[in-house]
């Protein structure tokens, strides 16, 4: 399994899995484009990618603005020369029951968990083609995209969307010779997971902690997920080995969902 010297841009990398995703194919010898909202800790990811003997940049986008997505892979290409994969991973968590969603709740997750998966894409493929190459377009999707969780709604919704746009794309781009594919973690031990945990506290009157324990005692494999068993999935999909894989919302959760 090989990534080395591809070129691959990540959003959502400054932290938790998208973080863990960069670290991975540096190790793997994959070259990176660091992309996300908060610059002061791409610069923290970059320096770390950069001692493990791999090339990376770095660029500030919000990837709800589709101008900006497409200006972030022109970055990658010219600053590392080239573009092989996109990991489109950027995303949000919301906590909150159904009957108290708002028009501004909508909106704000709807723009970054698919309007910015649909720009990535968009903005991926029309790359590739452009280059003459093969590509592979990996989607952060969930285990909230194969069930719907209570108090999580619309987040599952957006990313049951993320499973159909992967599959609507790998249909469309099949014949270009790119792949598209999803990865859906399940309980990562990471910030996002803190923001939830808090929400359901002050929801439901839980325990600070109660709720993701809960959650990881559901574990078949025991144990809560780290960026790092994520980033395996990830590194997969990014290299040769998938080349036959496409349309795919892949389960990484230790034993929660089964499909």
């Amino acid at each position: 399994m090989s990534v080395k010297d591809k070129i691959v841009l990540i959003t959502g990398a400054s932290q938790g899995i998208g973080r863990g995703i960069a670290l991975r194919l540096a190790k793997d010898g994959a070259n990176v484009a660091l992309v996300d909202i908060k610059a002061d800790k791409l610069e923290d990811v970059r320096k770390e990618v950069e001692t493990l003997g791999a090339k990376a940049t770095t660029f500030v986008t919000d990837v709800s603005k589709r101008d900006e997505v497409y200006a972030a892979i022109d970055h990658a290409e010219k600053e590392l020369g080239g573009f092989d994969v996109i990991i489109n991973n950027a995303g949000i968590a919301q906590v909150k029951p159904l009957a108290d969603v708002q028009p501004e709740d909508l909106d704000r997750i709807f723009r970054i968990n698919i309007d910015g998966v649909v720009w990535g894409i968009q903005a991926a493929a029309a790359k590739f083609k452009a280059r003459g190459r093969k590509g592979k377009i990996i989607n952060a999707s969930s285990i909230a995209g194969h069930d719907g969780f209570a108090m999580l709604g619309v987040y599952s919704a957006t990313k049951f969307a993320v499973r159909a746009l992967t599959q609507a794309a790998a249909k469309e781009y099949a014949s270009a010779g790119i792949t598209v594919n999803a990865y859906c973690p399940g309980i990562v031990g990471t910030d996002m997971w803190v923001e939830i945990d808090e929400r359901f506290s002050e929801l439901t009157g839980a325990a600070k902690g109660s709720t993701y324990k809960k959650f990881v005692e559901g574990i078949a494999l025991g144990r809560a997920q780290t960026p790092e068993d994520v980033a395996a999935l990830v590194a997969f999909l990014s290299s040769d080995d998938s080349d036959y894989i496409t349309g795919q919302a892949i389960l990484t959760d230790g034993g929660i969902v089964y499909r």
